[in-house]
């Protein structure tokens, strides 16, 4: 009786290359999706995107820290979106496959209506009306082999006047301007860049004081009071309300977009909001920057530390 004997083909360093550049994948994932369908690339494509979910799963767990945060303005100029999406490592958000899903990401939120991310992710993607949101980002861990997380995302309209997007260090801060006005030219556009990147460097938490918090202000002016009796324990009742008033108006012109000293002001003294004045002013235009939204990639989230010779060691275990 004959035997049949089956022969695997030999899977090259070149395919796994070329798989991994088709793919973005793991180069192991590739290795085996590669065995899997005897080197056939195109099959090998469609194992990794069918192996998505199990590969979902297990990623689940990693922290997604790095990544990029994109803007995008409708051709009118009157909407835009800003969205944040996560990746576990700098290395898989500079690759381009990635930076291609999260321009897509962000077209899907310019064209959203969700209010809220659990809306967004189970809306139909844009891109495959037979997959939701959340259904492309797991076939698109499959295939970038990382745990990826859209985390965020915010759509500011402006129906008279313009919205202005600034994109700072390729992607790891985006801001984006609510500009009202009845004059639209280049000097008022620069304006709202200006001010976009201002929002960028300085990190203001606030549009005004009126957005802040009346309790955390009551609360603030409790403790500096304390403390200003303790720095001057004989002074009087209106010296101290002085000290208390002046410490906080330092802090709001920290935290307030409007209160912060503009950073390109020649005397170092001017304000955002002078800097705003003076330009609708001379282009006698009614100006009124209405908000701001900033997105700073990881921002709040607990990154691992990693131990890069441990790491090593355990892969050559491995």
């Amino acid at each position: 009786m004959q035997r049949r004997i089956q022969i695997k083909m030999a899977i090259t360093a070149a395919q796994v290359k070329e798989l991994r550049e088709m793919s973005g994948a793991g180069m192991m994932d590739c290795k085996k999706a590669l065995v899997a369908t005897d080197g056939d690339m195109d099959k090998a494509m469609d194992y990794l995107r069918e192996n998505g979910m199990a590969k979902a799963a297990k990623k689940a767990g990693r922290v997604a820290a790095e990544g990029l945060c994109e803007g995008i303005v409708s051709e009118d100029g009157k909407t835009a979106a800003v969205v944040e999406v996560n990746s576990e490592t700098d290395f898989v958000a500079q690759n381009e496959k990635f930076k291609a899903y999260v321009d897509e990401v962000a077209q899907q939120a310019l064209a959203s209506s969700a209010k809220d991310l659990d809306a967004f992710m189970a809306e139909p993607w844009k891109f495959d009306a037979s997959k939701t949101v959340e259904e492309a980002l797991v076939a698109e861990i499959a295939v970038i082999s990382e745990n990826l997380k859209i985390r965020r995302f915010a759509k500011v309209e402006e129906p008279n006047g313009f919205v202005q997007s600034y994109t700072h260090a390729g992607g790891k801060i985006v801001v984006l301007v609510d500009v009202e006005t009845d004059v639209i030219n280049d000097a008022i556009r620069e304006m709202a860049k200006n001010v976009a990147m201002q929002a960028a460097a300085m990190r203001p938490k606030y549009n005004t004081r009126a957005e802040v918090d009346q309790e955390y202000l009551a609360k603030e002016k409790e403790v500096l009071l304390a403390a200003a009796k303790n720095e001057k324990p004989n002074a009087n009742e209106k010296i101290l309300n002085g000290m208390v008033m002046g410490r906080i108006n330092k802090e709001l012109a920290e935290i307030c977009l409007m209160d912060q000293v503009y950073v390109k002001a020649e005397d170092g003294k001017q304000s955002v909001s002078k800097y705003i004045a003076q330009v609708a002013k001379e282009n006698n235009a009614r100006v009124t920057v209405k908000g701001f939204v900033r997105y700073e990639t990881g921002e709040g989230i607990e990154k691992k530390q990693e131990n890069f010779a441990e790491e090593v060691a355990a892969q050559r275990k491995a």
